[in-house]
């Protein structure tokens, strides 16, 4: 199939019906960014997610230590990716952050988003100027105001590139220099950007949003799929189009929750962020497939159908997870697996800066205050801002 890659190869189907149209020539990359990016450095803290979002992610990461399960392929070292996933709740925005802290990358996630969400309190608001990107579904897409989102995110992130073996040089000098890393490696910054390409969360409660999934696939001629919605195909060919000579890779990303699955073997709700930090759910596992562009068509009616393959390789791998007949090979994911840890020099400082900070202001009066209205005047401001320019 088209969109095989070697650690799920196993799971391909022989035959493939999609002419396989990948990118002629070779990619001219440069080695600098990888070279530089092994150094351990957090970005600095207006690079970050807000408050509220820094301070879950920190504290999932903390308290999720033990129960994190990689498969596949996560480079150590962070690059400039798509990040395509299944789409549960919302902890899967937190899944997110919890892979880009494994490669220093946090603060660097974007998300596409869709349209409805720019009115939430505040986040809304931060979400546009943190270089999310919001979208409107079928015919009220609009691809020319995407592809400048996103050319803009790109001028603002201001990756080096290829700058020559002088230059390279010179950086590796100036970054002996330890009052210049900081600097230096705000030029070098990487961006995630995630895009669930379902469009929706896949909820077993709404078995309508399934079925109308499944019969769109099976008029279209696609596979069928269980565990998954069929994928929307635009913002995935934009964004890719868009930044096909920025990006290092594309990260597929299949993300599994045990204890969604009641006694009669049937689909549960995913946890909600509440019920995950209350340990309702005893393992996350995520596998990862890091996919290189020359291995992606394209044209949007041959990405359609490798995005659809991708998927394809999702609901197998989700079908072996939840259902598999033999109940030693439920509750995981093939091939070999990582109990993801994370040490606490990656987290602690964070999340005792970040809920001293909070803890100061809810502790005294002027500071609630503060807070209350934060939220008051910061939610309508921020909604009469994403109103006038989204």
């Amino acid at each position: 199939m088209t969109g095989c890659t070697p650690s799920t190869r196993a799971w391909c189907s022989s035959s493939s019906r999609t002419t396989r149209v990948c990118r002629s020539g070779k990619r001219k990359r440069c080695d600098t960014g990888r070279a530089l990016s092994a150094l351990e450095w957090q970005p600095p803290l207006h690079t970050l997610n807000p408050c509220g979002l820094c301070c879950t992610s920190v504290a999932l990461n903390w308290q999720q230590m033990r129960k994190v399960i990689i498969y596949g392929d996560l480079p150590k070292n962070k690059e400039n990716v798509i990040y395509l996933s299944n789409h549960q709740c919302t902890v899967d925005w937190i899944i997110a952050d919890m892979l880009a802290i494994r490669q220093n990358a946090l603060g660097h996630v974007r998300y596409v988003l869709k349209d409805g969400l720019k009115w939430l309190p505040l986040y809304g608001w931060y979400f546009s100027q943190h270089g999310g990107v919001y979208v409107k579904r079928s015919a009220n897409f609009n691809e020319k105001e995407m592809r400048a989102k996103l050319r803009a995110q790109m001028k603002a992130e201001t990756p080096m590139k290829c700058i020559g073996d002088w230059g390279k040089c010179g950086l590796q000098l100036a970054l002996r220099i330890p009052v210049l890393v900081p600097v230096l490696m705000l030029l070098l910054q990487k961006m995630y950007l995630v895009i669930f390409p379902e469009g929706t969360r896949y909820n077993p409660e709404i078995p309508k949003v399934i079925a109308d999934s499944q019969s769109f696939a099976e008029k279209e001629g696609l596979a069928i799929l269980k565990h998954v919605l069929t994928p929307r195909v635009k913002a995935t060919h934009v964004a890719i189009d868009t930044m096909k000579d920025y990006l290092d890779a594309v990260y597929d990303v299949t993300v599994a929750y045990e204890g969604t699955v009641d006694h009669k073997g049937q689909r549960k709700l995913a946890p909600s962020m509440t019920e995950f930090l209350c340990k309702e759910c005893p393992r996350v596992h995520i596998f990862i497939d890091r996919i290189e562009l020359k291995d992606i068509p394209e044209e949007q009616m041959y990405m359609r159908r490798w995005l659809h393959e991708r998927f394809e390789i999702k609901d197998k791998l989700l079908i072996e997870f939840y259902d598999a007949k033999d109940s030693k090979r439920r509750n995981k994911f093939p091939g070999k697996s990582v109990h993801s840890k994370l040490s606490l020099k990656k987290t602690l400082p964070s999340l005792l800066f970040l809920g001293g900070l909070t803890a100061s202001m809810l502790l005294t009066e002027s500071g609630r205050k503060l807070y209350v209205k934060t939220w008051i005047y910061g939610t309508l401001i921020g909604c009469l801002w994403v109103s006038i320019k989204p």
